[in-house]
């Protein structure tokens, strides 16, 4: 039933290879949990008394309230899937409420942080790859696993555009400046890629496609020069990118596009635009704001 599920979610769901590999991990994470606790391998006959067990011995593992949601939303999905093919008639997670939490505020990279980097950091940096991976992700807002499955043929060099594939298998178009669009030129004077891994974009120095710890690698190492902020992860690059560009006055449908988000909301949070910018856009917008007065 495992292996019938990831392929639903494959084929018929379209989903990314890496999200089809998270819900993998997950599920076979609970098989593990089951076969300890009922000797059996078969998990479509879980009930909700192993799943709650499952929720409690991940928290007193020390797993986080988000992974375990995670987790629990993983089961839910195969179960559901259950339930469509008649392999099951009631899903165990039915009633089972996600934990609550307040999740940790993100802090991006201030402006004057990133032009720092700019100036001090990538002035005196020779490899071209790396400055390709910080720059591609500040000034795109792309994920670190859709830049290393950037595909070749969807980097429009002239065009000035990247086509990017999402969560979900969702397409979407990316603008890139003058500046970037003159470093990739750079990068494609030292890509030597080997056979099986020419269709993508970016590959290391052994020629093969980057990996997603390596993306990490790279961006803490660069941001470790120049802030003391506990998260410097690609994650931050895509929030900062966010962040500035709705700070200098952009349209956040038009930012929502370029992340990828499926909802206005997911903006809203992602990039935590400041209240200010917010009033400010208010007092000049609104036919009945006051122009003269501050909110």
């Amino acid at each position: 039933m495992l292996d019938k599920f990831l392929e639903y979610l494959q084929f018929e769901k379209r989903y990314s290879p890496h999200t089809i590999t998270s819900y993998k991990k997950d599920l076979e994470d609970f098989s593990h949990f089951y076969l300890k606790t009922e000797s059996s391998e078969d998990i479509s006959n879980a009930d909700k008394k192993v799943i709650r067990n499952f929720i409690v011995e991940l928290s007193e593992n020390g797993i986080s309230k988000r992974s375990i949601n995670r987790k629990l939303s993983s089961l839910r999905s195969f179960y559901l899937f259950l339930l469509r093919i008649g392999e099951i008639t009631v899903s165990p997670t039915e009633s089972i409420s996600s934990l609550k939490f307040y999740p940790e505020k993100q802090i991006p990279m201030s402006k004057e942080e990133m032009q720092e980097l700019n100036d001090r950091v990538f002035e005196a940096m020779h490899d071209v790859l790396e400055k390709c991976i910080m720059e591609v992700l500040y000034q795109t807002g792309m994920r670190k696993a859709e830049l290393c499955g950037l595909i070749f043929d969807n980097v429009n060099i002239n065009g000035k555009e990247l086509k990017v594939i999402g969560k979900g298998n969702k397409e979407r178009f990316i603008p890139i400046s003058e500046d970037l669009t003159n470093l990739l030129k750079d990068y494609l004077k030292i890509r030597n890629p080997q056979h099986e891994h020419q269709s993508y974009f970016f590959v290391n120095k052994k020629g093969k496609k980057l990996t997603e710890k390596f993306v990490y690698v790279v961006v803490n190492k660069y941001l470790s020069l120049i802030t003391s902020k506990q998260k410097r992860s690609p994650h931050i690059l895509r929030h900062s990118f966010a962040t500035h560009v709705l700070d200098n006055g952009a349209e956040i449908s038009k930012v929502k596009k370029i992340l990828g988000h499926s909802s206005l909301a997911s903006t809203q949070v992602y990039t935590n635009a400041n209240i200010e910018q917010l009033k400010k856009v208010f007092n000049q917008a609104h036919p009945r704001a006051s122009k003269k007065e501050e909110l």
